[in-house]
């Protein structure tokens, strides 16, 4: 079946924002990649924000909908990987949106709100996965105030930046890119595993 025009436009202004940067496309660097006029394109995406907002709400729903797939892991310690995972692998498709992030965030009041928004429910998840981990035995209580809130803040903040500092090490940004700094994520866990929860880890 052939894609609607407004499909293509997205598909088209992904792989151009992924390759060369927000600040380097416009909507007529998009309409010329598509073989089609200005004009055209507009009737889809007025501004080329509304192809940004588009996009933002692609990625959130494919990263929805991956981590619904995965909800049911055979232990704590697996979920917490898988889902490391899935949000390395949907950021990596949408990098432009973490090479870019700042930027996006001061220009784009409706991504910035939402954004908040969905980093609370994000928020929300890791907290009851900790005390998943916590009720199974395989990481110890917290001993510091909001300890494993830090943790997860820890793990946002790596999560939102880890693009910035792969590219900067290197613009070759691939599969490899993704499991080394998916495992970086990952063993930000490790000092807080007891005894049970590191054989438990080792083994995955």
């Amino acid at each position: 079946m052939k894609k609607k025009t407004k499909d293509r436009i997205l598909e088209t202004a992904l792989q151009l924002f992924n390759t060369d940067g927000l600040s380097q496309v416009t909507l007529r660097t998009i309409a010329n990649e598509m073989g089609i006029s200005q004009g055209n394109l507009s009737y889809h995406f007025r501004k080329r924000e509304d192809i940004i907002e588009a996009l933002y709400h692609q990625l959130v729903a494919n990263i929805n909908e991956s981590m619904d797939k995965i909800g049911n892991a055979k232990n704590p310690i697996e979920l917490m990987y898988d889902i490391s995972a899935t949000l390395m692998k949907n950021f990596y498709d949408y990098r432009f949106f973490l090479l870019d992030f700042v930027q996006i965030m001061r220009e784009n009041e409706t991504i910035r709100q939402h954004y908040a928004e969905l980093t609370k429910l994000r928020e929300q998840q890791f907290s009851e996965i900790f005390q998943l981990l916590i009720t199974h035995g395989l990481i110890r209580e917290e001993q510091l105030p909001n300890e494993y809130f830090h943790l997860y803040k820890r793990l946002q903040i790596i999560g939102d930046f880890w693009i910035s500092s792969a590219s900067i090490e290197s613009l070759n940004l691939n599969q490899e890119t993704i499991e080394k700094y998916t495992k970086i994520i990952n063993e930000a866990i490790y000092p807080y595993l007891t005894d049970a929860g590191r054989k438990m880890y080792l083994m995955h």
